[in-house]
């Protein structure tokens, strides 16, 4: 039960990742008259985005935590550590990058940081999931 859970819960982290990253967030810049306008939308989702990948992180942490600490699975110790990088990237993300970009601080290295932050965070939650779904 516990590894259908992680399971779903990296699912659900990774698909929340990819669904707002790749998809409501350009389709927002492209379907309303301006960057201005888009932009303070697109920081609000991607907030709600942070919380989601800090709440999925930890029930990841809480469902792995004894197969990693026991001893005997190699693969979760390595998944916990994924499991912290994406939600140490979430976090810089939200309270490093978006500040500065809100801001329009220096935004096009802001930006780039944020976007490449947001790039790994998804290749952490992809590698999660694709462990855990190979374990269940």
């Amino acid at each position: 039960m516990q590894q259908r859970m992680a399971t779903l819960a990296a699912a659900l982290w990774w698909g929340c990742l990819t669904g707002l990253g790749f998809i409501a967030v350009p389709t927002l810049f492209a379907s309303l008259p301006s960057p201005a306008i888009a932009g303070p939308v697109a920081a609000r989702l991607f907030t709600a985005q942070s919380w989601v990948s800090l709440a999925c992180g930890v029930l990841l942490l809480i469902l792995l935590k004894g197969p990693a600490t026991e001893g005997r699975d190699d693969q979760a110790r390595t998944t916990l550590g994924l499991v912290m990088a994406g939600m140490l990237l979430a976090l810089l993300i939200e309270y490093v990058a978006a500040p500065r970009i809100r801001a329009r601080d220096n935004l096009a290295l802001w930006h780039g940081a944020g976007t490449a932050m947001y790039a790994v965070q998804w290749l952490c939650a992809l590698a999660v999931l694709w462990w855990q779904s190979r374990r269940t």
